[in-house]
């Protein structure tokens, strides 16, 4: 009777981790958005913080687009961050990079980090992005958002680059 009752407990608990992970996944979508940053020439060699972005969300279409709403959204995160340089036909590359951070932020929230390379490869004209991990929710409820980048040039730019930097954003939304 113990090793019936052990089983059925077993059964249990699988199908109803099993059928957790299947709501979540149900309740889980991506947001895509792809923006162009541009490093203007004649930046000189160290640090700078290139011009911002901002990015309107459409965030209450997108939800309903995915079946829910702002208030049932939970958890927001970059789930990736690619940068590339189109143009490859110039031999453009990262070259001109050391390292490179990303921030976020909108109306009445900070500012936060939420992708860095803190040594960018040479002979590249593609950067996978570290990611922070930061929760995002209430930037991509806003009307828009802002994103800013500050590079470490290792070498002068003599002519605009631009970056395109295209962002995942997992979303997972409360059923109810």
């Amino acid at each position: 009777m113990n090793k019936f009752f052990a089983a059925v407990m077993l059964l249990f608990v699988f199908v109803a981790s099993t059928a957790c992970d299947t709501i979540d996944d149900l309740l889980t979508f991506y947001i895509n958005e792809e923006e162009t940053i541009v490093v203007e020439s004649n930046f000189p060699i160290g640090m700078v913080a290139l011009a911002p972005v901002t990015i309107p969300t459409n965030s209450e279409e997108t939800f309903r687009n995915h079946k829910t709403r702002a208030e049932l959204v939970k958890d927001v995160t970059l789930n990736k961050l690619t940068l590339s340089i189109p143009d490859t036909t110039s031999g453009a590359d990262f070259d001109f990079l050391n390292s490179i951070e990303i921030y976020i932020s909108a109306d009445g929230l900070d500012e936060v980090m939420i992708a860095f390379l803190e040594e960018v490869p040479f002979n590249e004209n593609q950067l996978n992005m570290l990611l922070t991990n930061a929760k995002l929710d209430e930037y991509l409820k806003k009307d828009s958002y802002t994103i800013r980048t500050r590079a470490e040039l290792r070498n002068t730019v003599v002519k605009d680059i631009n970056i395109n930097a295209a962002m995942r954003f997992k979303v997972t939304a409360d059923p109810l």
